[in-house]
């Protein structure tokens, strides 16, 4: 089976390919034709897995799946949770993201947070929702260099490294984007 995956976030793809049985082949956007960014204007994380999994099947005609993962973090009402890659600025930078966030938590001691990831599948012309949260906590400081986004502040429940410190398939059992995945690939197979 071949899906397309809405996305050009190639750590995404290696990330969510590595979890896929070998039957399911992701396709990328680049090779569909797809070279823009698809708009992001939801005011939740479900609404903009829902549009970007929307545009790509009404303008290109594919099956296809794609996310949106947003960190939430309690003592700040959930914030930065659908703005999590813009949320120090357009440039959608990790480095500036991470550092805001380490800055408005500096003298915060509740530092409770999780990840949440939706999937939605867009396949035969039905349309199917899946969510991963993965719970934990934001750090101190910066540890580890494996991951992208905001891995290096993120320790999840249970553990005592970062997300960031752990290899692709150890986060991949652990993380919100491995819990949905894990219910797109049940699904996959009874369908």
């Amino acid at each position: 089976m071949q899906l397309v995956f809405a996305t050009n976030n190639k750590n995404k793809i290696l990330e969510v390919q590595q979890l896929l049985p070998e039957s399911i082949e992701i396709i990328s956007l680049e090779s569909i034709g797809c070279l823009k960014e698809i708009p992001e204007t939801a005011n939740t994380i479900e609404g903009n897995a829902i549009i970007k999994a929307n545009y790509i099947t009404q303008k290109y005609g594919y099956n296809c799946f794609a996310d949106d993962t947003g960190l939430e973090v309690e003592s700040l009402n959930g914030e930065p949770g659908v703005f999590s890659a813009r949320y120090a600025g357009e440039q959608r930078s990790s480095e500036d993201n991470m550092n805001k966030l380490l800055d408005v938590l500096s003298n915060e001691s509740n530092r409770n947070a999780q990840f949440k990831t939706v999937i939605t599948l867009n396949l035969n012309g039905k349309q199917h929702l899946f969510t991963g949260i993965a719970k934990g906590e934001i750090t101190l400081k910066k540890s580890g260099n494996q991951g992208f986004g905001y891995d290096p502040i993120f320790k999840p429940k249970g553990h005592e490294v970062t997300f960031a410190q752990l290899s692709l398939e150890e986060k991949g059992i652990i993380s919100h984007r491995g819990k949905a995945t894990e219910q797109l690939i049940a699904f996959l197979k009874t369908n």
